[in-house]
């Protein structure tokens, strides 16, 4: 049961999280849907390419979190681009998505995020807060474990079903072309549906009800949900894969994949599932 009030010491990584969201947004503004953000300059420890956008913006991230670690907070920071960076301890684990939504911040397009979330574990059941920041718009999104799941510093209540009984109003999808096929069922459902190019801000729309139910076909990094799913949980929501099976002890490690299934109502995340078995 969440109970709205933080912590001292979660309150202490907010701020930073707050610190590194500022910090990014100041070394991204600039490059933004420009040819200078999308100059590819490597490949990063999660596989992808890295572009110059990413790296303006994991190197802002990086030093915040730096800063902080030696100022008596030490831990180490699981990063996209730079993979494992130790800063002192093994413990806690700053997992860290300095640029979600990425090809929409290479075309310019206002929907991406920075991710972060906080780990006393190897597991998504490990992670203790989950923060979400809309670069473009601003909107911050957080949640601590047992204490709830907040929308610019206000207590997230999930808008209620605004669709006919049997029937999702907006789903929510991220894919890639290839895969939309496997979501038929859903869209049998759906009244209208929503793609955001951001699994980080696609599953905290969703933890607030606009996106009612949201789903992954594709396997993609847990890595990417962590802050999310936290914030679904909090609220009180479902979150699987497309198969049904909890998350809670998937690993959280830029290796790790599934697909995604969830809602913060419970009976259209099972209303979802019975249409993808049917």
């Amino acid at each position: 049961m969440a109970t709205s009030v933080t912590a001292p010491e979660d309150q202490a990584w907010l701020d930073v999280f707050d610190a590194v969201g500022a910090a990014v947004h100041e070394a991204t503004a600039g490059l933004l849907g420009t040819e200078a953000g999308r100059a590819e300059i490597g490949v990063g420890a999660g596989g992808d390419h890295t572009v110059e956008l990413d790296r303006a913006a994991e190197e802002a991230a990086l030093r915040e979190l730096g800063r902080f670690a030696a100022a008596g907070h030490p831990c180490s920071v699981l990063s996209e681009e730079a993979g494992v960076v130790d800063l002192g301890a093994r413990w806690p684990l700053v997992v860290l998505d300095p640029v979600d939504g990425s090809v929409n911040a290479k075309q310019g397009l206002p929907l991406t995020a920075v991710m972060l979330s906080l780990a006393e574990g190897p597991t998504v059941a490990d992670v203790r807060v989950g923060w979400t920041l809309n670069l473009i718009s601003g909107e911050r999104w957080h949640a601590v474990r047992g204490a709830g799941a907040f929308r610019n510093g206000r207590p997230l209540a999930p808008l209620p079903p605004n669709g006919r009984p049997g029937r999702i109003d907006v789903l929510g999808v991220e894919s890639r072309a290839r895969d939309l096929r496997g979501l038929l069922p859903l869209f049998d459902r759906a009244s209208k549906v929503r793609i955001l190019g951001s699994i980080a801000l696609l599953v905290a729309h969703g933890a607030a009800g606009g996106i009612e139910v949201f789903a992954v076909p594709f396997q993609a990094r847990i890595f990417d949900m962590t802050a999310g799913l936290l914030m679904v949980e909090e609220v009180g929501g479902v979150v699987t894969d497309l198969e049904g099976r909890s998350l809670r002890d998937a690993p959280v490690g830029l290796e790790n994949r599934t697909t995604l299934l969830g809602s913060a109502t419970p009976g259209l995340h099972e209303l979802a599932l019975d249409a993808l078995r049917s």
